[in-house]
């Protein structure tokens, strides 16, 4: 029987108890019906239960969901998703006037592409597994703290057992298998940034993002909030409205990973990078998840222009200045930020953003994964193989996690001659990919195209660029 994830109504409901509990509304009698009901919670870390519910349970869910959308939240002021008002909120919002700042080179860019697949490829072998299995399975190798790629050479049979690879990711990422960047959505959504960028210019609307999507992203490629608007598109249902529809997925961290182009694109002009983000993220996200991009979209930004990883910590701050100070996930990034420059063992920073964040929060939502993402940035003090490490030992979306302390760190280091080899030499240049004609592409070759996407140009005017 075909279980699709992410999209049944009974599975969604659990997710949208939580997401409602988070945001400010108060779900709990809503949360009694569904119980009395026979309703079941959540599925803990797949996207669909085992077994089909009733018509009955299926018709109440989707009734429910509707109903938990209508309820009043108290952080509604705090946390909004429209631009002006999220504006209107940071008192430090960057000036990007007079910005005329030459792109980055392509060399620079390509570390940032290498970084991006270096990160994600770290983590995907250990994505879904919880913290205590990731730490034995690397330790297990002497590969604790992490400094390489996971390896199943003399991982003992029992803790393999107890702690098994994904599925999907260990034949490709495993150090004794890697052959090439294997297809990964976090690779897949900077790639279709590319061409959004291509095609309408940096004024693109939140529209054109979605016509995009369905002509050149699979449905089976998404995830998540991803596949929720996916099927809501197909419902005639327009953005923004299809990231708030029986979407109990619009917090977690889907829009952030698709950040990187707006940043590398508007190098030294975190607003500009920020506001992209917001229209790419929009279609998906609301509130934290909409910030979880531009936070991540403004760093990118002002790490384009950065002189080196010392400037780790500057970069932060930008983002901070581009997301509502008063919003959970601007409390939870300085939280840890101040647990980074206090602990001198990494491993007791992620304890403690685990006690913090992991009772309440699903693996996936942004919240957490951004804290640990600037937890380890700031620990390893910008150092590629030290982000990429800390990022990815943290636990949660590890794969999602890395790649974007990847991305960031690489730029910082500014060429991929400064990442190391045993990093990089395993990709072998190429990248595996369901978008377009991308497949198979060299990182040489996009970061030549993102390069030319970053050159100042009218703002009204897509460019003509040339895929690889």
């Amino acid at each position: 029987m075909l279980r699709l994830t992410w999209v049944q109504p009974e599975d969604l409901l659990g997710h949208e108890l939580h997401q409602a509990a988070l945001d400010g509304r108060e779900p709990s009698r809503i949360a009694e019906r569904w119980r009395a009901a026979g309703g079941s919670e959540a599925p803990l870390r797949a996207g669909a239960s085992t077994g089909p519910a009733s018509r009955y349970l299926r018709t109440l869910a989707e009734d429910l969901l509707d109903e938990l959308a209508d309820l009043p939240s108290r952080l509604k002021d705090d946390e909004p998703t429209d631009l002006e008002k999220i504006r209107s909120l940071c008192p430090d919002w960057p000036s990007d006037a007079g910005t005329s700042t030459a792109p980055p080179a392509p060399t620079r860019l390509e570390a940032a592409w290498l970084g991006r697949a270096v990160g994600c490829l770290l983590g995907k072998p250990v994505e879904k597994l919880p913290l205590e299995g990731i730490r034995q399975l690397a330790g297990s190798t002497g590969n604790w703290p992490l400094t390489t790629y996971f390896t199943a050479r003399g991982v003992p049979a029992d803790l393999l057992a107890a702690h098994p690879w994904n599925r999907r990711s260990a034949p490709t990422s495993l150090a004794e298998n890697i052959d090439g960047m294997p297809e990964d959505d976090d690779l897949n959504y900077p790639l279709l940034n590319l061409l959004l960028l291509q095609r309408h210019g940096r004024t693109f609307t939140t529209t054109d993002v979605a016509r995009l999507w369905l002509d050149e992203l699979p449905p089976g490629r998404t995830f998540t909030a991803e596949r929720i608007a996916h099927r809501n598109l197909l419902l005639g249902i327009e953005p923004p409205h299809t990231a708030r529809h029986r979407n109990p997925f619009r917090e977690w961290i889907g829009a952030l990973i698709r950040a990187d182009v707006h940043g590398w694109t508007n190098p030294g002009a975190p607003a500009a990078a920020a506001e992209q983000a917001h229209r790419d993220a929009t279609l998906t996200h609301t509130a934290n998840g909409v910030y979880a991009a531009m936070f991540t979209a403004a760093v990118i930004a002002r790490a384009a222009t950065a002189t080196g990883p010392h400037d780790i910590h500057a970069c932060l701050r930008t983002g901070l200045t581009v997301i509502p100070p008063r919003s959970r996930l601007a409390q939870a990034i300085r939280h840890a930020i101040h647990l980074a420059d206090t602990r001198d063992d990494f491993d007791t920073v992620v304890d403690e953003l685990h006690a913090t964040h992991a009772s309440t929060h699903h693996w996936v939502h942004a919240i957490p994964n951004t804290a640990l993402i600037a937890a380890a940035l700031t620990h390893a003090e910008g150092d590629f193989t030290g982000s990429v490490c800390r990022a990815v030992s943290g636990g949660w979306d590890t794969d999602s996690n890395g790649a974007t302390a990847g991305s960031i760190a690489a730029l910082l280091a500014g060429t991929p001659a400064a990442l190391p080899d045993r990093w990089t030499a395993p990709l072998k240049n190429r990248l595996a990919t369901s978008v377009a004609d991308f497949d198979g592409t060299g990182f040489d070759a996009l970061a030549r195209l993102t390069h030319e996407l970053a050159c100042p140009l009218s703002p009204l005017e897509p460019l003509e660029a040339t895929r690889p």
